[in-house]
């Protein structure tokens, strides 16, 4: 009742098999893998690009293929690799590279005297400096990889003992100043990423994932739902390719020796597993679907999520620390949140300079963005949940510019368990600045 998978016997699995087992770091090169395995350079170069989608080997300009560790852990993203370092900075490995997937906890500007730098740098830093040779030397003693800004190199020696550590040496062209900045943007960014959680989050190893085939028997799927207790299941084919859907309802009636295949709707909506968990809410939403295949590169099905799953990860990702800041937390951090006397929820705030376009009045773009946000914000203080917006008209009245004044003011149209229709408006000066309606969706 539930197929187990085929063995792995293509060459593109044996080629996968081979590549895990090497050590993360390892360089691969297309012709070395065709000449072990005895296989075509293109077969070798499809299971390498393959490989790199399901995270086990990482291609980095003017490094080349390597193998890497599997996905970081969720506690860990935000921290940054050398290679990718040598990406951000548009640099170049001098030496080390063997130790280039190896992560980095810490920056280090060594901006001051080497007495006072070696108190700072401590194992796993990046130390970030000149050419100054000597901190380089003394950086590698102390288990830190180096930066050397101004298109500076440094001395075999130096290279020689990188290599021996298996700590890389980066060179890059720009300066301290603006390889600093641009680190710091990396890292915001990998903030960023932490709170936006992919389907392969959610999907757990340890848990089977219950199928059918669409040549089994309404018997054996009520013998399923007697041992599962599930309602609904994939039916997939001999490759656990997902072919359609079978529920408890399109049973009823039917005799227990039909077939599944003639009993399922088929063509199931599937999901790849590196879809955001927003997204694949959305489409529960909308197709009115309580259940998903989640499908890998090759079609194959590797889980299922339900809408109670997406429900609780989506929760899950509202309580956690957000450091970095997006746009769009940044246009409403001056919006504060205010109540009338009678309790109705209302937003005031003022323009400031980012919000305005090159005329210097206010983007309409940004005011919608704050009229949108004020909807969800509306919604959630009346019912725990999120919104997916279906549709909105907006009409900008009159013009706004720096340091204006401006009052959010939502009034709910309609709510029911599934379904709101707010209308929100602008307010400056005792004027109506914009208007908007929205129709919405809520999870």
């Amino acid at each position: 009742m539930n197929p187990s998978k085929p063995e792995l016997n293509t060459k593109h699995e044996q080629i996968t098999k081979y590549i895990e087992t090497l050590s993360a770091g390892t360089k691969l090169s297309v012709r070395q893998i065709a000449e072990d395995l005895g296989v075509s350079e293109g077969t070798a170069y499809r299971a390498i690009k393959e490989a790199g989608n399901i995270g086990l080997v990482s291609t980095k300009r003017r490094i080349g293929t390597i193998r890497i560790e599997k996905k970081e852990e969720p506690h860990q993203i935000d921290k940054l690799t050398f290679a990718e370092i040598v990406n951000v900075v548009e640099g170049v490995v001098l030496g080390g590279d063997s130790g280039i997937h190896k992560s980095l906890n810490q920056f280090v500007i060594g901006a001051m005297q080497l007495e006072a730098m070696l108190k700072y740098i401590e194992k796993g830093n990046l130390l970030i400096v000149g050419n100054r040779v000597q901190a380089h030397m003394c950086a590698l003693s102390q288990g830190a990889g180096v930066l050397i800004t101004g298109g500076f190199d440094t001395t075999p020696e130096v290279k020689q003992l990188a290599d021996e550590l298996e700590l890389p040496i980066i060179g890059t062209a720009y300066d301290t100043f603006t390889v600093a900045t641009m680190i710091n943007r990396a890292m915001e960014d990998r903030l960023i990423k932490k709170k936006i959680m992919l389907v392969e989050d959610l999907i757990r190893k340890d848990i089977q994932v219950f199928s059918l085939t669409p040549d089994n028997t309404v018997k054996d799927m009520q013998k399923l739902v007697d041992e599962t207790t599930h309602t609904r299941y994939p039916v997939v084919d001999e490759n656990q390719v997902p072919i359609g859907m079978i529920t408890t309802k399109d049973i009823i009636g039917a005799k227990p020796s039909q077939s599944i295949g003639t009993l399922m709707t088929p063509n199931p909506l599937m999901i790849s597993s590196k879809t955001s968990v927003a997204s694949a809410g959305h489409t529960m939403v909308w197709e009115g679907i309580e259940l998903l295949p989640v499908i890998h590169t090759d079609r194959k099905m590797i889980g299922v999520i339900s809408r109670k799953d997406v429900m609780k990860a989506m929760q899950y990702m509202q309580r956690q620390p957000q450091n970095a800041e997006t746009f769009e937390v940044q246009i409403c951090a001056g919006v504060e949140e205010l109540r009338d006397p009678e309790g109705k929820l209302y937003f005031k705030g003022t323009v400031t300079p980012q919000m305005t376009n090159f005329e210097g009045m206010v983007s309409e773009g940004i005011l919608s963005t704050l009229m949108i946000r004020a909807a969800y914000r509306t919604v959630q203080d009346h019912k725990k949940g999120d919104l997916i917006l279906d549709s909105s008209s907006g009409y900008f009245l009159i013009p706004l510019q720096i340091d204006d004044e401006i009052e959010i003011l939502p009034t709910i149209v309609e709510m029911s368990r599934r379904f709101c229709k707010i209308d929100m408006e602008i307010v400056s000066n005792g004027r109506r600045a914009a208007r908007s309606m929205f129709t919405a969706r809520i999870l």
